[in-house]
């Protein structure tokens, strides 16, 4: 811990002191809140008002009973809840199980099962089994949530054209020919002006549409169709809230033990699963804001249901509906930049006041206004996100099964069902493995698709045994399981083969699933798709020379980046030596060696790859190698993809300029393949200025090719940590004014502007002159900065300089100039941390610079 960092007040180790000669501190700090969590709750508050009111009139509870959700949940979830910006209150998901209660045992009724819920809620809590709710299938949430999202839309429906809706979903689809011959033009066009302000409000265009979207389009839509409804003078129902004197609160349960038992478990079931994915995506959503926000703690799974628990305690026994964690809020929560459960907190005060205060304003509501909400909230429901993610991990059947069952049958019975053809789909998977068997050059292939189990054994064990004795044979497993009985199965038959005079190969995706490997690549495990571990698998090295420290050798110690910075700042290297070490450690090793018997990167030096530690792996052999398990392993999968581009030419959206450090991999840090970018690399990713390219035309070619001919809609300029053109341009190691020097130093010349301007910026604003003394400093730009963290040295601050600079750089060329006129290209800077494994992108509205992290998204969604 920094020392400038005080220890917690709390802290049962931590003694409290004073200063000498002072009095000793005063009570208690004063109640504080900070200005964002004040706004973010103000903006939470004016969305859950009227879709409080509209879930209540979407179960048929009394209208009020939206509004004790909505406070108790902000108050009571909120203070105790372990998720410290998740808001929680009534749900949409919970609609259609409170509905169907309400209708079978009646309103008192249903607040009892609420607080039975909320107990079976504190017992789960203290179980701590909060983790094993996230072992349901998202495709069984998805449709649970779809299923409902339809319930409650055809329900709808009903009362926007003015009707009474039934009691389930058939029943309402019977009964829809009937309604749509009687309508009733006045709701139709309330509810019709609420759609339309719904979805019109966030697409307002231009400065006026940044300003005013800031108001919730959920509460301009309803206020827009009260304020119509009430100047027209259309006679239509409205919101009634009685006294609240008269409101009814919980009363013991009366109804069969078993249905009362089932309905218990189906509400603890949707509150606490819904509650506990929204935890988890609330902190995804954190861990998205920029780190100027405020570090927010992770949430608190198991303490989360607790404060669900007691918040359903509580709701249910003040009459309010259900209580979960509700997604619309919580996220708008999180955008409004709430910094900790104080918002939450606040959003159900301003509830109450609302509630007490607020009557006869809410009273001017007509309830086809609040109809209409509550049906595009339902819809909204049925994403169409949630069913290309479960069609792309095959898992429709699932989805489609759960959402069919919740619309028809129930929500507890729809999640069973969908939980029992989730686990039917699951052992399909396990039992179904594929074994083929080919001959192709004389080589028998057989290659098993899938899980390999016991199941399997007969159908591998009669497809071994039509290899011919004497033959090669390759044995491929494309799954991710073995077990036992398959192990020595193929273990037996891979000893009986050798024994006759053949030879097996067997290889697999997942590492280690290789039984046995011939001589010459004994130890090597590297395979397409499994974790990288360098190239050559941390083969043995050589013994050193006697005399020769072994550290000196190897390059150091194992695990330690052989291509790390050279020295540790200005001054370390200088000249011929620092150049070529920079850029022999920048460039993995490929450069060529420094002038001079005693630099480093000489050939016969140790630790270069001409020294003893290299003379046990011929280049030859390692480059046949790796072509050899490209054509065994990852062309029959590329081959198809890559015979396409072959027909149809490149047609790459993006062009990518970085170093040619052989430790930044653009296809892997950016999750490109084949035709997706346009790669252009040189020792310190420099942009020459037109003009200015000493002969090399290259890299101006490469840019002109690219936006004139392919017409990339995209340009990155990508620099990393470490960069050892950096450190020689720190050490000067470049060729000054009117010396020729080597090829490597006159190149480095093109990072002179880069270290200037951090030298310029560094120093601008203290009234001296430039490090020439012939003219005084330009106006002072802030220098190029991480978001979330310090910059780590002198080199690092170059490198996001230099990335700054080349983006300038580029705008000077007269294509990429065009395009950015026409708007047909866009400039992006990044910054890529190889001790972290971390991209950096450049913000492009802050002043000087900021790389921010490239935060982590759901893949699935």
């Amino acid at each position: 811990m920094s020392a400038c960092v005080p220890a917690r007040a709390d802290s049962a180790r931590t003694k409290h002191v004073h200063p000498p000669h002072s009095p000793p501190p005063g009570g208690s700090r004063r109640f504080r809140v900070a200005g964002a969590d004040v706004s973010a709750a103000v903006a939470v508050f004016l969305i859950a008002l009227p879709l409080s009111l509209g879930i209540a009139l979407a179960t048929g509870a009394p209208l009020q009973a939206g509004l004790v959700a909505a406070a108790v949940g902000g108050i009571v979830a909120g203070r105790i809840g372990g998720c410290p910006l998740q808001v929680s209150g009534p749900a949409a998901g919970l609609t259609v199980v409170t509905a169907d209660l309400i209708q079978r045992y009646g309103w008192r009724t249903t607040c009892a099962i609420t607080v039975l819920a909320g107990l079976a809620q504190l017992g789960l809590g203290c179980l701590r089994v909060a983790r094993s709710a996230l072992a349901v299938s998202p495709a069984i949430v998805h449709g649970m949530l779809a299923g409902i999202g339809v319930t409650i839309a055809v329900a709808q429906l009903h009362i926007v054209l003015g009707g009474t809706p039934q009691s389930s979903v058939p029943d309402n689809l019977v009964a829809l020919p009937a309604q749509l011959a009687n309508l009733h033009p006045a709701d139709l066009a309330v509810s019709v002006l609420t759609l339309t302000l719904l979805l019109l409000w966030p697409r307002i265009p231009g400065r006026a549409g940044q300003v005013l979207g800031r108001l919730p389009a959920a509460l301009i839509a309803v206020a827009g169709a009260t304020a119509v409804a009430a100047l027209t003078g259309l006679i239509l129902p409205k919101v009634d809230l009685p006294s609240w004197s008269s409101h009814a609160l919980a009363a013991l349960p009366d109804g069969p033990v078993l249905g009362l038992v089932a309905a218990v478990l189906t509400t603890t079931l949707v509150c606490s699963v819904q509650s506990l994915l929204g935890a988890v995506a609330v902190d995804k959503l954190v861990a998205a804001r920029p780190a100027q926000a405020g570090h927010v703690k992770r949430s608190d799974l198991d303490r989360e249901l607790l404060g669900q628990g007691a918040a359903n305690i509580v709701s249910g026994s003040l009459g309010g509906l259900p209580v979960a964690g509700v997604a619309v809020r919580s996220s708008a929560n999180v955008a409004a930049g709430a910094v900790s459960r104080n918002s939450t907190m606040l959003h159900g005060v301003l509830v109450v006041i609302a509630a007490l205060l607020l009557v006869p304003a809410l009273e001017l509501i007509p309830l086809a206004s609040l109809a209409a909400l509550v049906m595009a909230v339902g819809l909204k429901m049925v994403s169409l996100n949630h069913i290309r993610t479960v069609t792309r991990h095959r898992e429709v059947l699932v989805y489609a099964v759960t959402t069919g069952g919740v619309v028809f049958l129930g929500v507890l019975e729809g999640v069973a069902l969908g939980i029992a053809v989730a686990v039917g789909v699951a052992l399909h998977r396990l039992t179904r493995t594929r074994i083929t068997h080919h001959e192709a050059e004389g080589v028998h292939h057989v290659h098993v698709r899938g899980q390999l189990t016991f199941l399997a054994v007969p159908r591998l064990s009669r497809l071994l045994h039509q290899v011919p004795q004497g033959a090669d044979a390759v044995v491929e497993l494309d799954g991710s399981f073995m077990d036992h009985a398959a192990y020595e199965t193929l273990q037996d038959w891979q000893k009986t083969h050798t024994t006759q005079g053949g030879s097996v190969d067997i290889s697999g995706r997942r590492p280690g699933t290789r039984i046995s490997e011939p001589a010459e690549t004994e130890g090597c495990r590297c395979r397409p798709w499994t974790p990288w571990r360098n190239h050559q698998c941390d083969r043995p090295p050589a013994a050193p020379p006697p005399g020769t420290d072994r550290q000196a050798t190897t390059g150091g110690p194992r695990g330690r980046s052989r291509s790390g910075p050279v020295g540790k700042g200005p001054g370390t290297a200088s000249g011929t030596a620092a150049a070529e070490t920079a850029a022999h450690k920048t460039t993995g090793g490929t450069t060529a060696p420094a002038t001079g018997p005693s630099a480093p990167g000489a050939p016969g030096t140790p630790g270069t790859p001409d020294g003893p530690a290299r003379s046990a792996r011929p280049a030859g052999g390692e480059l046949a190698r790796g072509i050899s398990a490209f054509h065994r392993n990852t062309a029959p999968l590329m081959r198809r993809e890559l015979a396409r581009l072959a027909r149809e030419g490149q047609q790459p959206s993006q062009l990518f300029l970085t170093c040619a450090d052989s430790r930044v991999v653009t296809s892997m840090i950016t999750s490109s393949g084949p035709g997706d970018l346009f790669v252009v690399r040189n020792v310190g990713n420099f942009v020459p200025l037109p003009g200015q390219e000493s002969g090399d035309d290259s890299v101006a070619a490469a840019i002109e090719y690219a936006v004139d001919v392919l017409k990339v809609r995209s340009l990155t300029v990508c620099g990393h940590s470490g960069c050892g053109a950096m450190q020689a341009l720190l050490g000067a190691g470049h060729a000054g004014p009117g010396d020729r020097g080597t090829p490597l130093q006159r190149w480095l010349r093109h990072g002179l502007p880069s270290l200037n301007r951090v030298h310029t910026d560094a120093d601008a604003g203290s009234g001296s002159a430039d490090h020439t003394g012939s003219r005084p400093r330009p106006r002072h730009r802030p220098l190029p900065r991480l978001a979330g963290r310090g910059i780590a040295d002198a080199a690092e601050q170059l490198c996001l300089a230099n990335v700054v600079q080349q983006l300038e750089h580029l705008r000077a060329h007269a294509s990429v100039a065009r395009a950015l006129r026409s708007g047909d290209l866009e400039l992006h800077g990044m910054y890529f941390d190889v001790g972290e494994a971390q991209s950096y992108l450049l913000a492009q509205d802050a002043e000087g610079g900021v790389f921010e992290l490239v935060p982590e998204i759901d893949l699935t969604a």
